[in-house]
């Protein structure tokens, strides 16, 4: 049962004016805690700017680069795309614990290093004349240069939350991870002007669109924000942070927080069982039509109730070999979040909602930039596909404040259905106002849900198992990537394609299968809403 009572003695409900004022309050002491803030903890977050400006700023014009430069079909970019947004989160869930090993410093150091090393591969693939198309010269240096970023994203997104932890107290630790979370999405949202601003006035220089000079810029910014971690982060400010916060904890409760955590004892488990499913499961994809499609592979094109169906051998069995790696992995972890039936459903129901965050970057920069031909909104598609981040870093606090009061459950509801119902908005056409509308209202509805996602973990989560429960919540999201960027491409191939004029796009049915895929998430919610809620008790 959920008690929906409240107290008589709480204080009354705030209108909306002051709910503004409080959210806007909130920013301005946000920017007076970071002025105030360690220079240790400034080595974590303005570093973090520029690395939010160069990841977003990549991942918007990637899918045009593949498509034009590199010359890959629409359906290959997007393969290209999954394989860099779900490789950073499996790579942060392989490396992430390496930056407790060699400390914060010497994480981000080396991550940085990556950074600048991958990217100007990912620059040269455009600037040294190489031949382009699938498996070129061309292809594999931008792809060697991804793979690089992409292995660096393992150490550098841990270690930079594990500064944040090392630099801030328990109290003061939610002002760091609301900093270093706002001021990544303002470094995604100025990515735009820089890249809309640099890309014409290259276009002689490196053609055929001048997007390799936007490369060339990001390994600029690369570089600072590895001399400042290098000048910044040095040994002297991390002692001087530690003891200053050591200095702030003292005669508190947090001094001995430690203490009451409860350490269980580590029960060993033989995982090469599912190592070994997992290296077989990876070999049956690189065979498969979606890999390197060997010869003796078995693929056939057969037609069910109108509809064209292709059978691919190896795909089929890559798909049997995960769910087995899958089944062999949960089989000896009894107390893993999976075997919760209604914490799989919850995180997994979710997916189809949060794939519209995906084609912030799979579909929409396509989607502007072809489907609003010879229009400002084409010519600076990079300022209008990253208008979500910063509409993020004002609203959240708004929106937090107006629904404070809502209960967990109904506000996971409302905000997946308030994000899902605007991509209707999209089916009537392309137009500048209904797509900034579609943003605006979308938007607000990753506002209302998205914190309460993590809520609602926490509140889940058995009793010493919540760090297990909040690590295992995100996996949903690496599917959501890798899934989407399976389809994605397709999608942008058929109905916004390359050289066809917008009156022949057929924009529309695009984004009303999206919207119909999205609304999925917030139905589930509603008809699993008594058995999610069964003798289950959260705060109103």
């Amino acid at each position: 049962m959920i008690d929906n009572s409240t107290n008589p003695d709480e204080e009354k409900a705030k209108s909306f004016g002051e709910v503004i004022k409080d959210a806007f309050k909130e920013l301005s002491e946000t920017f007076r805690a970071f002025l105030k803030a360690p220079k240790a903890l400034w080595a974590i977050n303005v570093p973090y700017i520029l690395e939010g400006l160069v990841y977003f700023g990549i991942l918007t014009i990637l899918g045009k680069y593949c498509s034009e430069n590199v010359g890959l079909e629409d359906w290959q970019s997007g393969l290209v795309y999954s394989f860099v947004t779900g490789g950073i989160t499996f790579a942060m869930l392989l490396l992430g614990g390496v930056s407790d090993r060699i400390g914060v410093r010497n994480s981000l150091i080396v991550s940085f290093s990556l950074f600048v090393f991958g990217r100007t591969l990912i620059a040269l693939s455009g600037t040294l004349g190489l031949s382009n198309g699938l498996w070129s010269p061309m292809f594999f240096t931008l792809t060697t240069g991804l793979l690089i970023m992409v292995v660096a994203y393992g150490f550098y997104q841990p270690a930079a939350y594990a500064g944040v932890k090392r630099y801030t107290t328990p109290k003061t630790a939610a002002m760091g991870y609301a900093v270093i979370y706002g001021f990544m999405n303002l470094g995604a949202f100025f990515s735009g002007f820089i890249s809309s601003f640099t890309r014409p006035n290259f276009v002689d220089v490196f053609p055929p669109n001048g997007l390799t000079a936007v490369f060339w810029v990001y390994v600029a910014i690369s570089v600072s924000a590895l001399l400042f971690t290098v000048l910044l982060l040095t040994k002297k400010n991390d002692r001087e942070a530690i003891e200053r916060i050591k200095a702030e904890k003292v005669g508190t409760e947090d001094e001995e927080k430690e203490e009451d955590e409860e350490v269980k004892p580590r029960v060993k488990i033989n995982n090469y069982p599912v190592i070994l499913y997992a290296i077989v499961t990876v070999g049956f994809f690189l065979m498969s039509g979606l890999g390197f499609d060997v010869s003796f592979n078995i693929r056939k094109e057969f037609s069910i109730l109108g509809l064209n169906v292709s059978f691919d051998l190896f795909f089929f069995l890559f798909v049997l070999g995960f769910v087995l790696c899958v089944y062999e992995y949960l089989r000896k972890r009894p107390e893993h979040p999976f075997r919760d039936k209604r914490f799989s459903y919850f995180i997994f129901i979710l997916i189809p909602v949060q794939t519209l965050f995906a084609h912030n970057w799979l579909t929409i920069p396509y989607y502007l930039n072809r489907a609003f031909a010879g229009s400002y909104v084409s010519d600076y598609f990079e300022v209008f596909s990253n208008i979500n981040p910063i509409l993020i870093f004002f609203l959240t606090p708004v929106v937090a404040g107006l629904t404070a009061r809502a209960d967990v459950y109904k506000m996971m509801i409302y905000g997946t259905f308030v994000m899902a119902l605007p991509t209707f908005l999209l089916t009537l056409g392309p137009n500048v106002g209904l797509f900034l509308l579609y943003i605006l209202i979308m938007t607000i509805g990753e506002a209302m849900w998205q914190p309460r996602f993590l809520q609602w973990i926490a509140e889940v989560a058995p009793k010493g198992m919540t760090g297990l429960y909040m690590g295992v919540g995100q996996f949903p999201w690496f599917l959501t990537k890798v899934i989407t960027g399976f389809y994605a491409g397709w999608f942008v191939e058929n109905y916004v394609p390359l050289g066809v004029s917008p009156d022949k796009m057929n924009t529309e049915t695009m984004w009303l299968i999206y919207a119909f895929i999205a609304l999925i998430s917030p139905i589930g919610l509603v008809l699993a809403k008594n058995w999610m809620m069964k003798d289950f008790k959260t705060k109103a």
